[in-house]
């Protein structure tokens, strides 16, 4: 699982997560965020400035999977998992990157722009295995903005599920049960 973390924010912030999810198969890469943000870093500039960051960022994310695959690791057995700013990559990356993953986890994020990635994506990914998970009180990133994105996505022929948890902007405990479970449905 390749794990992306959100702005300010850094791999460590998510050395527990293979306790939580508590799958022994799985071997984790936490990234780190290329941009310094205060004590973290950030995968890319605050709105209305995320493009160039978006772009940079996902041609390193391209470099760190192509090297992964290419003898270490299988992308078909290989998850991509991104919280807040990791899950707007996770998005916009992902769906447009030329392998296909066993699954996409996006939590408590957005996405840049959903009709522009409904045309650039690879086809092959649009029925891969994703699932969007957002809090219903979070204050950070609008319930409502990131439901209706995912619905316009589902409305163009890609197959995302969505589910949502009376949490703020975080991960819950039972949102990580459900995603642990989730993924061990791919094996």
């Amino acid at each position: 699982m390749i794990v992306l973390h959100g702005r300010g924010d850094s791999s460590e912030g998510f050395t527990g997560l293979p306790a939580f999810l508590n799958i022994e198969s799985m071997n984790y890469l936490l990234l780190d965020a290329p941009f310094e943000y205060h004590t973290g870093f950030s995968w890319y500039q605050l709105p209305p400035n995320q493009l160039p960051g978006i772009t940079y960022s996902s041609k390193l994310l391209t470099e760190v999977l192509d090297a992964l695959f290419e003898s270490d690791f299988n992308a078909h057995e290989s998850f991509l998992f991104g919280f807040s700013q990791g899950s707007l990559l996770t998005f916009e990356f992902g769906s447009r990157y030329h392998k296909t993953l066993a699954g996409y986890i996006a939590v408590s994020g957005y996405i840049y722009d959903e009709q522009k990635l409904l045309l650039e994506m690879n086809e092959d990914v649009k029925d891969a295995r994703w699932l969007c998970t957002h809090g219903t009180y979070d204050n950070v990133l609008p319930f409502q903005s990131s439901k209706g994105q995912v619905q316009t996505l589902q409305n163009g022929g890609f197959a995302v599920e969505f589910q949502a948890y009376e949490k703020d902007h975080s991960l819950d405990k039972d949102e990580l049960e459900m995603i642990s479970e989730w993924i061990k449905k791919s094996f």
